[in-house]
């Protein structure tokens, strides 16, 4: 009996705490998109192609100090560092779309990706799945989806680069489902690591779409 009552009041606590996280990480990741979209808009509106290499760098670095310091102001700061750049290198390629296919393919790709986002993590905050079988799964796919874009860029090929952009929507879609479960059944505890992985899936399917969308639009070369 004892032990029952233990396991429960275990249970309980537990829940308390993801819910917690949870609450913790969507008001982040919401104030961080916000953040993004100011530096978004304000990149749009210098039409400045910002230096590559530092965008490489910073999208590899700045996570990697927001999870060292999650428990730290720094890592806050990290994390607003991270959105605001790849808000900030985003401009250009939103200049580029609205001029070749114009705005309402922002702004489809822009509705998708809400739409697509607020599914999953309703589905999953309701349904409680356990998605940490997709981890290992994500990984690799990233990473093969990641080599193929490099070589689609090297070598101009489109279709490779619509197939590329097709993969890494559905990745991202896969890393919604998966992180949003690490939260609700503890497996992420920290809300910082939660933003900064979220924001990344949200990106990377905004841009995904942007592209797809694009493509088909008459953005695309598909010669």
């Amino acid at each position: 009996m004892r032990y029952n009552q233990s396991s429960s009041v275990i249970k309980t606590i537990t829940n308390t705490q993801s819910l917690s996280i949870l609450r913790k990480t969507y008001l982040l990741l919401s104030i961080n998109l916000f953040f993004s979209a100011l530096m978004a808009l304000w990149s749009m509106r210098l039409n400045t192609q910002p230096n590559f290499i530092f965008f490489l760098i910073a999208i590899f670095a700045l996570p990697m100090l927001a999870m060292k310091f999650r428990d730290s102001a720094w890592g806050l700061v990290a994390t607003f560092a991270y959105t605001g750049t790849l808000g900030f290198f985003i401009g250009p390629l939103l200049n580029h779309v609205i001029a070749n296919s114009g705005p309402q393919v922002v702004s489809t790709a822009l509705g998708a990706t809400a739409t697509i986002f607020l599914t999953l993590s309703a589905y999953t905050l309701v349904s409680k799945k356990n998605f940490s079988y997709l981890g290992g799964l994500l990984s690799v796919g990233i990473l093969i989806a990641f080599m193929a874009g490099i070589g689609a860029m090297i070598f101009q090929l489109p279709m490779l680069q619509l197939g590329v952009s097709a993969a890494f929507a559905l990745l991202s879609s896969g890393y919604i489902l998966y992180m949003t479960s690490a939260l609700i059944n503890g497996g992420e505890t920290s809300y910082v690591v939660a933003t900064i992985s979220l924001f990344a899936s949200i990106m990377n399917l905004f841009i995904s779409l942007l592209n797809i969308l694009s493509f088909f639009g008459g953005g695309g070369n598909r010669n």
